[in-house]
């Protein structure tokens, strides 16, 4: 049914996610509009209805139509309200719709985006009271009606939604995938990359991270024509009073006609595989309700399985989503599959082109292509890079010529640079000096690097078949980018000296501790391994926390404390996860004492007694501050290991403990539960720390040096200071 109220000449604000601005402007202007001018994140035009429903159903790229009714000066919460009363709502809504005021800006006065749709409230109801008997009704989840309020220094803008739900909502993706890419974003991208003039041409398109198949999905219905909201179920220009029923069935109905004919004779066929078998489902079904099964297929298969081959025929477009390494563990396994893109796509031939979109640019280093365009985006909150690589003549072997598997997979590696070159050769190096101490002591868990060179400031460890690398946070000075680079080259180096897979390989950063921040968790993986350390069996977490339940730098204290142990009364204090209070039991101890004040650890050192078929009646457990615990403490030890933090202010603390500050009160109280011809063994690792006098006036003190130090971690010497401690009338 055709509205009575005689038409009016609208402006319209098309909106668009940001940096989208130029396309939106071009695809505007081909579907009829005429462009008033671009603003940040929307275009301006003008246009007859009939073009207007046209953008509605046809756009790849718009957000939301507004039809604008009016601009106003205002700043307050009063002029909101005034302003939004000075518009006829009675002409434009529809009696006994729901309505919704999505309110955009703010100002001093306005500081609250529900506030500011508040007062736009208040006007409509204002206005709309002076003409019905009855309130229009405010609904926020399930109105009819949008109203659209933008507020930006000190001038407002007021329109009515067309769209409905936002224009990207095809309608087709019910099943997601993580992290979709929304479908207007897809559809930007694919232009950006050349994609409408490839498909003119019939070319293939291959997306080998496919996920839920949005960019195949949007590629095939951009390449024959189809209007991607043509099925859409509901539109916010339907509840508008100048809406025109017949032109717009009329409409609706043409973009069908055409959409279902363009598929029908269309005999593209574009590619899309993932390793997730959920997201190839999802796929599937999406392309299904879009309706272009017929010109898509997509397949169960990681990109490492991918082969790829020189094509005669029309060169095409190899596009992805690859995942950005949002969390830092990630990047390990990312490299590789990032190097992994750029030569499967090498071995499609000349003229095709790799086109990666990413929010990590220097994972797109490791294609080991050149980008000859780059183009910025926005995906969500995150700044994101479009990084086109054109496959040219020199990266193509000649046809014919076939490599070995070992060559194959040498091309597929990250490609590094000379400095990354060095890093392999001191990596080979401290292999090989350490390799034959490796073979007699039997030592599986061992630090490889630990920041030698310093362009590389990251520690090596080595857990049995598993690597785990930490990143010492970069000075301020340093380029980000320069810092995160010379990290993937790290992670490459290692991955290709230690010969592992790149899932063995743990990333973390290491920065200036605080408090008992060196023991939060940092994930919920759940991963566990179990090492041997001499007779002893661990549990470690690579993943979860910053350190990984065993303090390497230790194993010589934990040795020395299992060979002494026999027979004895132990105790140890800041025990961790108990590790040398395992070596103590293996070693005869007669019983002991752990104590520290984090749940999680203890739970961690019983998993460890367990492992070790320990007697937990006779090696306890307690959770307390150690301080306050040895100011009550009652009994001899004859044996004590005190490893306290450098630094903690933990909130399950009454005080701070600052080591150099505080040590000689600790010590104190660790010999009055010393027996007569007991050893307390003291460690700490604050690099610059200074035993008091006072302590070796009044006590044996034996500074143990280099006997508490194996070879892996002799390169720096002073990495912990470690002391035996006893009464003077041992002597």
């Amino acid at each position: 049914m055709k509205s009575d109220v005689p038409p009016i000449q609208y402006d319209y604000c098309v909106t668009c996610p940001w940096g989208l601005e130029g396309l939106l402007e071009v695809e505007l202007g081909e579907l009829g509009a005429e462009v008033v001018r671009q603003a940040p994140a929307s275009v301006f035009v003008r246009a007859p209805l009939e073009i207007v429903y046209g953008i509605l159903l046809r756009s790849r790229l718009a957000n939301r139509v507004i039809v604008v009714l009016g601009q106003f000066e205002a700043d307050g919460g009063e002029g909101l309200t005034e302003a939004s009363a000075e518009i006829p709502w009675e002409t434009i809504l529809l009696p006994g719709k729901r309505l919704r005021v999505d309110f955009h800006g703010r100002t001093d006065q306005v500081r609250h985006t529900m506030f500011g749709a508040q007062c736009i409230k208040d006007g409509i109801v204002d206005r709309w009271m002076r003409h019905f008997d009855t309130r229009p009704e405010i609904d926020p989840k399930h109105a009819d009606s949008r109203i659209y309020a933008h507020l930006h220094r000190g001038r407002l803008t007021l329109g009515l939604d067309l769209s409905g739900d936002s224009l990207h909502m095809r309608g087709y993706r019910l099943d997601g995938a993580q992290a979709p890419l929304k479908e207007n974003l897809a559809a930007a991208l694919l232009f950006r990359a050349g994609w409408p003039a490839m498909a003119e041409h019939q070319a293939p398109l291959i997306d080998p991270l496919c996920g839920s198949g949005t960019l195949v999905i949007e590629a095939a219905m951009m390449a024959v024509g189809a209007a991607p909201n043509a099925y859409r179920e509901f539109f916010g220009c339907e509840n508008w009073a100048a809406h025109d029923e017949a032109l717009w069935e009329k409409c609706v109905t043409d973009a069908r006609t055409e959409t279902r004919r363009n598929i029908k004779h269309s005999s593209l066929k574009l590619l899309g595989f993932d390793r997730d078998a959920a997201a190839i489902d999802a796929a599937r079904n999406n392309a299904k309700r879009a309706g272009v099964s017929s010109l898509v297929e997509f397949s169960l298969q990681p990109v490492e399985a991918w082969t790829p081959e020189a094509t005669s025929g029309t060169p095409g477009l190899v596009m992805t989503n690859p995942p950005y390494g949002e969390r830092l563990g990630d990047i390990p396994e990312l490299i590789p599959l990032y190097a992994a893109l750029g030569h499967k796509t090498r071995q499609l031939g000349v003229g095709w082109k790799l086109a990666v979109f990413t929010g990590n640019p220097e994972l797109g280093h490791r294609l080991g292509l050149r980008a000859h365009k780059r183009y910025n985006f926005r995906n969500g909150a995150l700044e994101c890079k479009l990084l086109i690589c054109p496959i040219e003549e020199a990266q193509v072997k000649p046809a014919g010529e076939t490599s070995a598997p070992q060559e194959d997979a040498q091309a597929a590696a990250p490609v590094l640079g000379e400095q990354a070159q060095m890093l392999i050769n001191r990596l080979v190096k401290n292999r090989r000096q350490l390799s034959k101490w490796l073979g007699k002591s039997g030592v599986t868990c061992y630090r490889l690097y630990d920041a030698d060179m310093p362009e590389f400031a990251v520690a090596v460890d080595v857990y049995d078949q598993d690597v785990h690398i930490q990143e010492y946070a970069p000075p301020r000075n340093i380029d980000p980018r320069q810092a995160e680079r010379r990290l993937m080259d790290a992670v490459a180096a290692v991955t290709q000296v230690m010969e592992v897979s790149p899932e063995r390989v743990h990333l973390k950063t290491r920065q200036r501790q605080s408090g008992t921040s060196q023991y939060e968790r940092q994930s919920r993986s759940r991963h566990a391994l179990t090492v041997t350390e001499g007779e002893a069996r661990f549990k470690v977490n690579l993943r979860d926390f910053l350190d990984t339940g065993v303090f390497l730098d230790h194993r010589p204290a934990r040795r020395w404390v299992g060979e002494h142990a026999s027979g004895k009364r132990v105790l140890n204090l800041f025990c961790y996860t108990a590790t040398a209070t395992v070596h103590a039991a293996l070693g005869g101890a007669r019983e002991s004492v752990s104590v520290d004040m984090s749940n999680t650890y203890l739970e961690w050192a019983e998993e460890n007694y367990r492992l070790n078929r320990l007697d937990l009646r006779r090696h306890t457990l307690e959770r307390a501050d150690c301080m306050d615990w040895l100011a009550t403490a009652r009994g001899e030890y004859d044996l004590i290991f005190m490893d306290p933090p450098t630094f903690s202010n933990s909130k399950k603390m009454r005080g701070v403990l600052d080591i150099q500050r505080d040590h000689v009160s600790l010590i104190d109280k660790a010999m009055k539960r010393l027996s007569p011809m007991g050893t307390l063994l003291f460690s700490n690792n604050l690099r610059r720390f200074k035993l008091d006098p006072d302590v070796a006036e009044r006590f044996a003190v034996t500074a143990c040096g280099d006997d508490m130090l194996d070879p892996d971690f002799k390169r720096r010497p002073n990495i912990h200071h470690v002391f035996m401690i006893r009464h003077r009338l041992n002597h």
